[in-house]
Parts: C-alpha cells; sequence; structure tokens
C-alpha cells in the first residue's frame, strides 16, 4: 500500500473515530461563577474603600455595586494561577445620583504584595497599591480621557505599557461592557465586547496572584463574573 493510501485510510478512521463521540476536545474548566444574587460573599470578597464622603460596596439585584466618592478597590480573595481567562459585565452608572462620573472602569491582576503574604492592608487610596505587582488597565481613566496599561514591578515602578485616547478606547455612559482578561503562557491580553485592546508579551510574566475590580469616586454595577482554567 502505497504511502499516501496509508494516510488517507488513517484519517478516514480517525474522522470516523471522532463522529461516533469518541474524540474529546479540550475545553475550558469553569473555577468559579458569580452573579450576585445575594448579600456579599465576605468570605470571597473583599472591598477597601477609601474613607472619604458617602461610600459604600454592596449587591443589588443581581449586581455587584461599587459607589464611591474616593477610591475603591473589591479583591477577588481565591488565588488564581496559571493560564487563566476572566470575565464579567460592567456598567459605568451616570443616572444623576450623587458619586455618578464617567470614569475609571480599572482593574487589577496577578496582583501580589512582594513585602506582605497578606494583600488586604490598603485603605482604598489609588497611591497606596503601587508597592504591589500586577497587571492594571484603567479604562476610561483620568475623568474618560485616557485607557491605559501598566504593570507593576513592586517597587514602585508601573511603567506605562500601552495607551489610547481616542473617542473609540473611552467609556460610554450606561453602556454594558463584556471585560475578558487572559492569562496565558506569558501573554495576557484585555478585551472589550470581544475586541482585543491590550495584548503584552511578558518576558517576565506574573504566573499568580489575586483580581480585584478597581475604580474611583464614581457608580458602577458589575455582574456575571467567571473565572476559566485555559487547557
Amino acid at each position: 500500500m502505497s504511502g499516501y493510501r496509508f494516510r488517507w485510510r488513517v484519517l478516514l478512521v480517525v474522522s470516523l473515530f471522532c463522529l461516533e463521540g469518541y474524540c474529546q476536545s479540550k475545553k475550558p474548566e469553569l473555577l468559579f461563577s458569580e452573579n450576585f444574587d445575594d448579600t456579599l460573599n465576605l468570605g470571597l470578597w473583599r472591598a477597601e474603600i477609601e474613607p472619604v464622603g458617602e461610600s459604600a460596596v454592596y449587591t443589588r439585584d443581581g449586581q455587584l455595586i461599587l459607589n464611591t466618592a474616593g477610591g475603591v478597590t473589591v479583591w477577588f480573595t481565591q488565588k488564581l494561577e496559571g493560564n487563566i481567562r476572566i470575565e464579567y459585565d460592567w456598567t459605568v452608572l451616570v443616572e444623576g445620583e450623587e458619586n455618578d462620573r464617567l470614569s475609571d472602569l480599572n482593574q487589577f491582576w496577578m496582583a501580589t504584595d512582594p513585602r506582605n503574604a497578606n494583600l488586604y492592608t490598603r485603605s482604598g487610596k489609588f497611591e497606596d497599591y503601587d508597592s504591589l505587582s500586577l497587571y492594571y488597565v484603567g479604562f476610561g481613566g483620568n475623568s474618560n480621557t485616557t485607557t491605559r496599561f501598566r504593570k507593576y514591578h513592586g517597587n514602585g515602578e508601573k511603567p506605562l505599557l500601552q495607551e489610547f485616547k481616542d473617542k473609540e478606547h473611552l467609556l460610554k455612559p450606561n453602556h454594558r461592557y463584556h471585560i475578558k482578561i487572559k492569562v496565558e503562557d506569558g501573554r495576557t491580553t484585555f478585551s472589550v465586547d470581544d475586541n482585543v485592546i491590550f495584548d503584552w508579551n511578558d518576558k517576565s510574566p506574573l504566573r499568580q496572584g489575586y483580581f480585584a475590580f478597581r475604580s474611583t469616586a464614581s457608580r458602577h454595577a458589575i455582574d456575571h463574573f467567571r473565572v476559566w482554567k485555559s487547557l
């Protein structure tokens, strides 16, 4: 039998084998799912709220609400490692309430504190986090004039890696954004509504750490939080 016919028959057998349901493609494993249907689980979420004005973090109508006059960080307290995908929906609320401001749909991921095993020691003020090691995206920061991607090195250095200032990369009021973050084999991406905004191949990648929602002086609604393990 010629090599060509042999390869063709092998491919045919494999195809029939798969059609019978014996081939299983690797699918991402869902590690965690949160719809914020109940009172905020303080074992899984920890809020650090800057003591400024009238501020609160709570759940309402199946959403996590960040309603703060100053800075706020809400940590997901389960450590993440390896290849992962994080997804959630996020709306910046602008409806005339006291803290409403179109700004700061921000997030940390793969965050650790090089000097303290206890990560949760900060006040919620943005500068308090400069000593952490992490990836950071500030979507619509600085009163919705910038969208920036940084890597914090854990020593106060936090170089700007990529930046946008055009309208297409800034926030729209009351729009439900679908955010997707991937960390895979040294590469991390940040996507908005299935469009990749930032894509970074890191020569010294952060391979484990914690995720947090981050904002300041504004009101936000977050839901459908998911964490997947990429295979």
